[in-house]
């Protein structure tokens, strides 16, 4: 008996020994893991840091996405325009509840007088579908100093033919709103008044088309929501017409790339 109680208290000695020679290595760990820990996180905000410098000495590039879209189909643009060293300013509007005038004069006046502070920068645009005919708006009726480049993609800049088929349809007004009914070919509309380019200009267009009900009601080329030659304006700059869809247009590689030329010469590549 002795002898068995001796055994049995050498092996609970023996594990409560190797519990706590293991925990104290685990302790020991802790240390070097909190200054891994540490290195990585300080790493991360000195690059964070330099690169928050570098866009802050860079010119704005205001993006205005298109209707019944948000900030975040303009991503792709934003996070290759940070790269370059711009300060990118992407924000969501309501644009399936106001109307053109409202965005242009109350949302994007806004917007600029409380984002852009550095009045000795250059303030770029860059804009997908209905955000064109917003900008074209606010540039009407208001002088921008230190304006610089404009790029649109797939603007209905003559209106859509698409929004004169369904401009009386129910169910195209509680999804499109004000805006959608402002978006038509009438000579007399919104996007007829709005005049010539009054600034340095490239338009991208599309003709390639995922919806071919809609294309339908769309005569000659076009992107499956606006023509080509209804992307076209007066005055602009450059043109170029991309193989891609209406929808996915500023998320497509090469687009970016020519979106990021043109800001940076004033002309789309080769």
């Amino acid at each position: 008996m002795p002898n068995s109680a001796h055994s049995s208290n050498r092996v609970k000695g023996h594990g409560w020994g190797r519990s706590v020679f293991g925990l104290l290595k685990r302790w020991r760990a802790i240390p070097f893991g909190l200054m891994i820990l540490t290195h990585s996180a300080w790493r991360g905000a000195a690059f964070a840091k330099s690169l928050d410098s570098r866009n802050q000495n860079g010119n704005y590039v205001v993006l205005i996405h298109g209707l019944g879209r948000s900030a975040f189909s303009m991503k792709a643009v934003e996070w290759a325009l940070r790269r370059e060293g711009y300060r990118v300013i992407n924000v969501s509007y309501a644009s399936t509840r106001i109307s053109v005038e409202a965005a242009a004069n109350g949302w994007l006046a806004a917007l600029l007088k409380d984002r852009v502070s550095d009045r000795t920068a250059k303030i770029h645009f860059v804009s997908h579908s209905l955000g064109g005919i917003v900008l074209r708006q606010y540039l009407s009726d208001n002088h921008l100093e230190n304006l610089g480049r404009v790029v649109m993609l797939a603007p209905p800049n003559r209106g859509s033919e698409l929004a004169d088929k369904l401009q009386y349809n129910i169910l195209y007004k509680l999804l499109t709103g004000p805006a959608g009914q402002q978006l038509t070919t009438d000579p007399g509309g919104l996007t007829q008044r709005l005049g010539p380019a009054t600034c340095d200009l490239g338009i991208i267009a599309g003709d390639r088309s995922l919806n071919p009900l809609f294309s339908a009601c769309i005569p000659g080329s076009d992107d499956g929501k606006v023509s080509v030659r209804s992307t076209v304006l007066a005055g602009m700059q450059d043109f170029l017409i991309v193989h891609h869809s209406h929808t996915w247009m500023m998320w497509r590689r090469d687009v970016i790339h020519q979106v990021r030329q043109f800001l940076t010469t004033g002309q789309f590549g080769e």
